[in-house]
This record gives structure tokens, C-alpha cells and sequence, in this order.
């Protein structure tokens, strides 16, 4: 009987432990793993030469904007002409900052094509400006503290969400959820902006 017990309690350690293991890597994965992004791609020799209006985003890179809706439509109707990508996120989101690193790495691939902006919804500005230094991107985001923004995204109920606009300044798709490599990030741009 003793033997018994002692496999038994030797067997559910070992059950145990898995789990832990288990529950900890889907915890570093919900929560993001700095060193999975590395450091952040050299925007100034990957951007130069971008057009003007494309310029004038990386020149806001990582900023906090003020202006909700109005200010946010207004930098929408001034990129008409451009494919425009909007990231809705928050700092307090585990699974926004597993996805900064492809958004990071995609912009500087196509941020001379393609419009790129942030939202920064239902968050402190202390806290995101944290966030966008640990993780910098070269556009800006708009402060969202109330959402207002985010509702005009029609159906960008997650966090994080992904809204695409075309060069006619139409909003033609929205995905809800994070992207989980550059791959498939790049290729909803292709699909739903260009």
C-alpha cells in the first residue's frame, strides 16, 4: 500500500509540474517576451525617402496625440491617397504587446507605401508612453482614454484590433485579436490596404 501511495504521490508531482510548466509559457505568451522582438528596427535608414505625408508620421514616431475623433478623422482625410493600418491598443494589454514587435518590424518594411497610426484606447498616458518607449514605433497614436475613437472602428472590439483603410480613405476591414508574426500582419495589409 505504501508503495502504491508513493507512485501515486510521485505521479501527480510530475502531473503537476507540467502543468505549471505549461500554465508559465502560455502566461509568456499572453504577456509578451522581451527579447523575443530584440531591439526595435533602425527607422531612419529603413524610412528615408518615405513621401512627405509618410514622413511627417515617422517624424511623430511614438507620440502620444491629442484631438480624439476630430483630429484623428482630420490625419485620416490628410493620408487619403495611402493605405492607411490602425492599431488599437492599450498598455495594460498582454496580447498588444506580444504584437508590437510585427508592427515594429512591418512598418519598417512598408512605411514608405503604407500609412501606419496608433490608438492608444481606455489606458493612462504615463503607462502608454512607457509602453511606446519599450516598444517604439515611427507613427504616432492617438489618446483614446474614452474609446470614442475605437467605436468608430466599426467592430474593433478586442484588444488589441487591427483596422484597414484604403487609399480612398474607406474603412475595409477590421481584425479583432493580435497578429502573431510579421507574415501574417504583412499579408492582411496586402489583402485589405493595398
Amino acid at each position: 500500500m505504501t508503495v502504491r501511495l508513493n507512485e501515486y504521490m510521485s505521479r501527480r508531482k510530475h502531473l503537476l509540474t507540467g502543468v505549471i510548466a505549461v500554465a508559465a509559457a502560455i502566461g509568456l505568451v499572453a504577456c509578451g517576451n522581451d527579447e523575443e522582438g530584440g531591439a526595435p528596427p533602425d527607422y531612419d535608414t529603413a524610412l528615408k525617402g518615405a513621401p512627405p505625408k509618410l514622413a511627417a508620421l515617422h517624424d511623430q514616431g511614438s507620440e502620444l496625440l491629442p484631438g480624439g475623433t476630430e483630429a484623428f478623422d482630420a490625419r485620416l482625410r490628410e493620408l487619403r491617397g495611402y493605405p492607411v493600418v490602425v492599431n488599437k491598443w492599450a498598455s495594460w494589454c498582454g496580447p498588444c504587446r506580444a504584437e508590437f514587435p510585427h508592427f515594429q518590424s512591418v512598418v519598417a518594411k512598408q512605411g514608405k507605401k503604407v500609412a501606419f497610426l496608433g490608438v492608444d484606447s481606455n489606458d493612462g498616458e504615463d503607462s502608454a508612453r512607457e509602453f511606446l518607449a519599450e516598444f517604439p514605433v515611427p507613427y504616432p497614436s492617438y489618446i483614446d482614454p474614452d474609446q470614442k475613437i475605437a467605436d468608430q472602428l466599426e467592430g474593433a472590439l478586442a484588444f488589441p484590433a487591427t483596422a484597414f483603410y484604403d487609399k480612398h480613405g474607406r474603412l475595409v476591414h477590421v481584425r479583432n485579436g493580435p497578429y502573431s508574426n510579421d507574415d501574417e500582419l504583412a499579408a492582411d495589409i496586402e489583402r485589405y490596404a493595398r
